[in-house]
C-alpha cells in the first residue's frame, strides 16, 4: 500500500483536458479544503460556474486525494470543493494525515464529516456575494452537486437531502445492506435514500468492486426520483489515478453538463436507446424514472 501511495503521490497533476485549464487552490476563507477551478475566473462559458462539493474516499482529510478527477470536472468550468488539506500529489502543502488507531472491530472514524462537505457549498455562496473576493458574481449558486468516493459516497447520500442540491453522484458506494455500518460513528440507514429529491447517478466498479451489492441495492430500492446505475468492472478504486480521471471522470463531467447545464449532447451519454454507455463500450447502464 506503502508503494502504491508513492506511486500515487509521484503523478503530475493535470488542468483537465476541458475547454478551462484548472488550478488547484487552497483558500483562508476556507481551512482545510482543496479547491479547484478555472485559472481563469472570467471564462467565456457564461461567467458563472456550477458547484459540485466532494466527499473524499474512506472520507479522509485529503482534499487532492481524487485530485486527476476534480481537476477534470473543474476544467469544464466548474467550481469543486473537497475536505481536508492538500495532503498528496506533487503539489501537497501538508504532510499525511497522521494515523488513526483502528479498533479492534470496523473501521475507524471519518476523518471529514458530511458538514465538511457542506461547508463548501455555504463558501461558494458566500464568496460569490463578497465583492473582495475573486469568485464575486462568478458562482451559479442555483446548480449545485454533491458526489463522492467510497465512504464519501456515503456523505453524498447524507447531504442529497438539502434541498439546494439539484443533482447526486455516488461512486463506488451504497448504504451497508446489512445497515450495520463498521465505520466508527457514522450512522447511515437505507431510510435516507427517500432524501433524495433529484437526479442520481451511482457510478460502480464491477462486481469486483467491494460496494457494489450496496451499490445494487441501494438502485433496486429508490423508487421516487430518476435515477441510473452506470457500471464498469475495474474495482472499487475506478479510475481515478487514470489519465484525467479515466473513465469515470469523463462519465461524471457529462452527468453534470446534463443536469446542471442542460447539455443533450453530454446527456446522450446516458439517453436514448443507443446511448454512448449503452452499446460499443464496457460499461452497462442501468435507468429508470425517466
Amino acid at each position: 500500500m506503502r508503494r502504491q501511495m508513492e506511486a500515487r503521490n509521484a503523478i503530475p497533476d493535470t488542468a483537465g483536458d476541458g475547454p478551462y485549464p484548472a488550478v488547484i487552490e487552497e483558500y483562508a476563507s476556507l481551512p482545510d479544503h482543496v479547491v479547484y477551478h478555472p485559472a481563469e475566473l472570467a471564462p467565456p462559458f457564461g461567467g458563472s460556474m456550477p458547484v459540485v462539493v466532494w466527499g473524499n474516499g474512506g472520507c479522509a482529510d485529503d482534499g487532492s486525494s481524487a485530485r486527476l478527477h476534480l481537476a477534470q470536472i473543474a476544467s469544464y468550468g466548474y467550481l469543486v470543493i473537497a475536505p481536508g488539506p492538500r495532503r498528496s500529489g506533487p503539489g501537497a502543502t501538508h504532510g499525511p494525515a497522521p494515523e488513526r488507531p483502528r479498533p479492534a472491530e470496523g473501521l475507524p472514524p471519518p476523518a471529514t464529516s458530511v458538514a465538511d462537505v457542506m461547508a463548501g457549498i455555504d463558501w461558494a455562496i458566500a464568496q460569490d456575494a463578497d465583492p473582495a473576493s475573486p469568485f464575486y458574481g462568478r458562482v451559479a449558486t442555483g446548480r449545485l452537486a454533491v458526489a463522492g468516493h467510497s465512504c464519501g459516497g456515503l456523505q453524498a447520500i447524507q447531504a442529497a437531502a438539502d434541498p439546494r442540491i439539484d443533482t447526486v453522484l455516488i461512486h463506488n458506494s451504497g448504504i451497508y445492506n446489512s445497515e450495520a455500518s463498521p465505520i466508527q460513528s457514522m450512522t447511515v440507514s437505507k431510510a435516507m435514500l427517500r432524501g433524495f429529491h433529484q437526479p442520481v447517478l451511482y457510478v460502480m466498479g464491477g462486481p469486483n468492486d467491494i460496494a457494489h451489492p450496496n451499490g445494487l441495492d441501494d438502485y433496486a430500492r429508490v423508487d421516487h426520483v430518476p435515477i441510473m446505475l452506470a457500471d464498469l468492472p475495474v474495482g472499487h478504486g475506478g479510475t481515478f489515478f487514470e489519465p484525467y480521471g479515466g473513465a469515470a471522470a469523463q462519465v461524471a463531467v457529462d452527468w453534470l453538463e446534463w443536469q446542471l447545464r442542460g447539455d443533450a449532447v453530454a446527456g446522450r451519454t446516458f439517453t436514448g436507446e443507443n446511448c454512448r454507455l449503452c452499446s460499443g463500450s464496457q460499461w452497462t447502464l442501468s435507468r429508470k424514472g425517466w
